[in-house]
Parts: C-alpha cells; sequence; structure tokens
C-alpha cells in the first residue's frame, strides 16, 4: 500500500545510547540518509530535551518514546510538556482513561499507543496466566487505541498485515523488532517478534524503527541504504 512517505523517514534510527554527545554522532553519520530518529527514555533520562530540541534545530523529525504510564492527570500534564517541542511522534501506554487523557491533551504530534512489546512472546504470556494470542491481544489494544483517538499503534510487523487489514489506511503503524537479512533471531538478541524492513513495510508498516543494527554496525550507512533499497522497491 504507497503512504507517500518519503524514504528518508521510513526508517527510524532509535537513539537508544546513553548520553547525548553519543547519539549526537551517530546522527551526524546517518543524517544523510535518514530525517526521522527515535528518543528513549535510556537517552532522555541523561539529555532531557537537550537531543530533541537539537534535533529539531537540524531539521530532522523526532519520535518521543517514553511511553507514559501513570494517573490520567499526570500524563495530561506530561504530554502537554510536548505540544511546545516539536515532537512529532510520542508513545502511551496504559488503560482507557490514561489514553483519553493524552488524547485529550496533545496538539499537533501524533500519539502512538503502544500494544505488545517486541521483547514479549507467548511463553510470557502463559506465564502471566493469560490466555489467547499475542496477535489477538495485539489487535484487541490497536482497535480500542483508535476508537480513543489515537493516530496509530507500535506494534510488531507480525501483527501489521492484520491491524492494517482490520483497521484501514487511517491507522499509523510503527514497527520496532526489526533486524537485517534473514529473520534469524540469535540467542542474545531479546526481542522475540522480529522482521525485515521490508517485510514489515510490506505488510503495512508505515514506519520502522530500527536501533541496535545500525548504532552498532561498523557501517551504519550500509545497513540503510540496504534497508531503505528493500523499501523502496515496495513504495515504486
Amino acid at each position: 500500500m504507497p503512504r507517500n512517505i518519503p524514504l528518508d523517514e521510513r526508517i527510524i534510527v532509535a537513539l537508544d545510547l546513553p548520553s547525548a554527545a553519543e547519539a549526537k554522532a551517530l546522527v551526524k553519520r546517518c543524517e544523510s540518509h535518514v530525517r526521522f530518529f527515535k528518543i528513549g527514555l535510556q537517552l532522555f533520562m541523561a539529555s532531557w530535551f537537550e537531543t530533541v530540541d537539537w534535533l529539531r534545530d537540524r531539521g530532522h523529525r523526532v519520535m518521543l518514546d517514553l511511553k507514559f504510564f501513570d494517573i490520567p492527570e499526570t500524563v495530561k500534564l506530561a504530554v502537554e510538556q510536548l505540544n511546545s517541542r516539536g515532537v512529532d511522534f510520542a508513545t502511551i501506554h496504559g488503560n482507557d482513561a490514561i489514553v483519553r487523557a493524552a488524547v485529550a491533551a496533545r496538539g499537533d504530534m501524533k500519539l502512538l499507543a503502544v500494544t505488545v512489546l517486541t521483547s514479549f512472546g507467548e511463553d510470557d504470556m502463559r506465564a502471566m496466566g493469560m490466555t489467547g494470542s499475542i496477535a489477538d491481544l495485539v489487535a484487541r489494544r490497536a482497535r480500542r487505541a483508535l476508537e480513543l483517538g489515537c493516530d496509530g499503534v507500535v506494534s510488531s510487523g507480525l501483527e501489521a498485515e492484520t491491524l492494517r487489514r482490520d483497521l484501514g489506511g487511517k491507522l499509523l503503524i510503527v514497527t520496532p523488532g526489526i533486524r537485517p537479512g534473514a529473520n534469524v533471531r540469535d540467542n542474545s538478541d531479546d526481542q522475540q517478534r522480529i522482521v525485515t524492513a521490508g517485510r514489515a513495510i510490506a505488510a503495512g508498516a508505515d514506519h520502522v524503527v530500527v536501533g541496535r543494527p545500525i548504532s552498532r554496525a561498523a557501517d551504519p550507512i550500509a545497513v540503510i541504504e540496504a534497508m531503505q533499497g528493500e523499501i523502496a522497491l515496495l513504495d515504486d
């Protein structure tokens, strides 16, 4: 499904690094090819809004992935803090009241509901005494998030095709757990539900979030170009 998203915005590079200096260095290596970056909890705790503002000043788009989860009033006030920062995507995680509070407080940014973390597997569901499948859980949460006014969801590429088919083109789908090459997970990888960038986009994802395969690569641009090559074939 063509989504008219520029190729340099399809990949969101996750700046999952311990300092602003390291994050900025990675951005400078990647920004010739990518203009969308994610700041998660680790980097935000290290630099607060410094890196957010720096990215915006360089003309880049920002996904702030803090997965807001607290009492509704606290979430509302936290989301309001972002409205003057130029954040493009922010993430929320919680029940109906929490999501409603976040939706009510957002400005122009897109609010994404986290469905199920990509590090969460079927064994985890059974250990928690949960019934059904992860796919069913993701579908229920995504549908409810859309009903409550969220702009989209964060979901594994394994569920993206069903979400796109059932919930239509209005829903933004942002997919982490991206790995290059074959969909092979080694035992050291904490991500369980992984796909390639091309498979995620083919399934209906709008953006893919890529962290370690880029940040730990000897040649990040080579990794980005390979993934963009997969995506470009689908966007043509």
